[in-house]
């Protein structure tokens, strides 16, 4: 099944040389863009399928023995990231048919946009950490080109922030590399689990560890790193907002979970107590940003980096249903977060604005609309019987089963906050009357919205409700996940051999 695992990283790339050498025709590179991402949607959902039957497969590029050679590997983590990947590709490939220009789709938006999901595919299935920074590197190539491709001032002015403060994080990264070689001689995951245990300088190893929780910390947007975040994501297209909203920080969480449960479990108090308090500051600063907040897509942007805090929180206590809480978590939040932006520009398409004191009215003039914001709104704040209700609850109960008693207060307190924000948009941009008309039975002015737009939003609206329902599936995935990585051994042995 070795070609199971390079299918998600292949097809878009081929997606993306395909759309990026043909006729630059709107029609065509729309369907283009829409075939690529069903296919790579089967391909991703095939994987997670054959992983949760049959275990963490593992592949070696060229036949070239570990650890010498590329290794792609798929454990329960990283078959549901991708997973996650192939739904949010899918569903913005097709909101962009109706939102992104003619103009931006001859700029090449669909091959950017291929080579950003191949690339986030790249950095879950790669079992070797140099090619984790090879794919990191890509994927900030095509992120940076999707967030200015309007060339509008705010594009350029978030662009530029982003790009500068993940250049900082990728010389970190870099340097860690060199670090992690020259103390261990190689840098294939699997082998570095093993390496590190004889190493005479637990101190030095420390210290490249702090390194890469730096590094990794700005990638996931964690307190006091995330200033780049809300400063960005609200300045590209809707699409291409949600888009990075629903993967790149999360690739930052998946890459801390994978080095601080696989290589650097040396000195758990020291190194996991840091990510504790980290995600108890990044949780109440993302909400206080949020709360303060009065535009759509900023508030969005500040929810973002409050709920990475819940991400790191399930990896800093490190037990079972802690480490099952954070991937429930994070599968959960991929899905709706991503929605929530494209309902924004729905939004935006028919109140004229994304600020909440321009919009008012669309619960009467637009109820289809509400009811889907609704769903995963709730989801983000933790209401019963929503997705995120029993993310929250597995890191609050696993809180309080190792005692950590501040850290489950902060977690709630942070989920009546959200739902303070959420209850903000809520009666801004859907209860109040439209500003500037005498009642709120009138419609706003504003073009209607298209099915193209619609048809995602109500799929990741009805996936968010059946997770909430039906949460068992897919929390059995997630403890699985947790469990290989509780013990790397099952990890080592697909990679290494036994």
């Amino acid at each position: 099944m070795d070609w199971l695992l390079v299918l998600p990283i292949i097809l878009p790339f081929a997606a993306a040389a395909t759309t990026f050498t043909l006729p630059k025709n709107d029609r065509l590179q729309n369907n283009l863009g829409i075939l690529a991402a069903v296919l790579h949607f089967a391909a991703c959902i095939y994987l997670l399928f054959y992983v949760s039957e049959n275990g963490i497969i593992s592949t070696q590029i060229g036949d070239w023995p570990a650890p010498f050679g590329i290794t792609l590997v798929a454990d329960h983590l990283s078959a549901i990231m991708v997973a996650v990947t192939g739904i949010l590709s899918l569903s913005v490939t097709v909101y962009s048919k109706a939102e992104i220009s003619p103009a931006l789709l001859k700029a090449g938006y669909h091959p950017m946009l291929q080579i950003l999901i191949g690339s986030v595919c790249g950095s879950f299935l790669t079992g070797d950490i140099f090619n984790l920074f090879v794919w990191f590197e890509v994927m900030l190539m095509a992120s940076f080109g999707l967030m200015v491709m309007g060339q509008e001032k705010e594009q350029l002015d978030g662009g530029v922030k982003y790009v500068v403060i993940n250049l900082f994080a990728t010389l970190l990264f870099l340097t860690g590399l060199g670090l992690l070689y020259g103390m261990t001689g190689t840098l294939n995951l699997a082998d570095l689990h093993l390496k590190v245990r004889g190493l005479e300088n637990p101190g030095l190893l420390t210290a490249v560890a702090a390194i890469f929780m730096t590094a990794f910390g700005i990638k996931a947007g964690i307190f006091p790193l995330f200033f780049w975040l809300p400063a960005s994501y609200h300045t590209p297209p809707v699409a291409v907002s949600a888009i990075l909203a629903g993967l790149l920080t999360k690739v930052g969480v998946y890459a801390l979970i994978r080095m601080f449960s696989l290589v650097f479990t040396f000195e758990i108090a020291y190194t996991h107590g840091l990510l504790l308090v980290a995600s108890g500051l990044t949780m109440i600063t993302g909400v206080l940003g949020a709360a303060a907040g009065s535009e759509f897509r900023r508030i969005l942007s500040f929810h973002i980096i409050s709920q990475v805090g819940y991400m790191v929180l399930g990896l800093a206590l490190f037990t079972p249903l802690a480490l099952a809480g954070s991937v429930f978590y994070i599968l959960h939040h991929m899905i709706v977060k991503a929605n929530l932006f494209l309902i924004s520009g729905v939004a935006r398409r028919v109140g004229g604005s994304f600020e909440l004191a321009a919009l008012g009215g669309l619960y009467r003039s637009r109820g289809v609309l509400a009811i889907l914001f609704f769903i995963p709104a709730f989801s983000l704040a933790g209401f019963p019987p929503l997705s995120g209700f029993w993310a929250k609850l597995a890191l609050i109960q696993a809180s309080l089963e190792v005692k950590q008693y501040l850290i489950a207060g902060v977690a709630a307190g942070v989920g009546v906050l959200t739902s303070y924000s959420m209850t903000k948009i809520w009666g801004d941009v859907f209860w109040k009357p439209a500003p500037g008309t005498a009642g709120a039975q009138l419609i706003p002015e504003g073009g209607p919205y298209s099915p193209w737009m619609l048809l995602p939003i109500t799929f990741l609206a009805m996936l968010t409700l059946a997770i909430g329902l039906v949460p068992e599936p897919f929390f059995e995935l997630s403890t699985e996940a947790a469990r290989e990585l509780l013990d790397p051994d099952i990890y080592v042995n697909a990679v290494m051999g036994d």
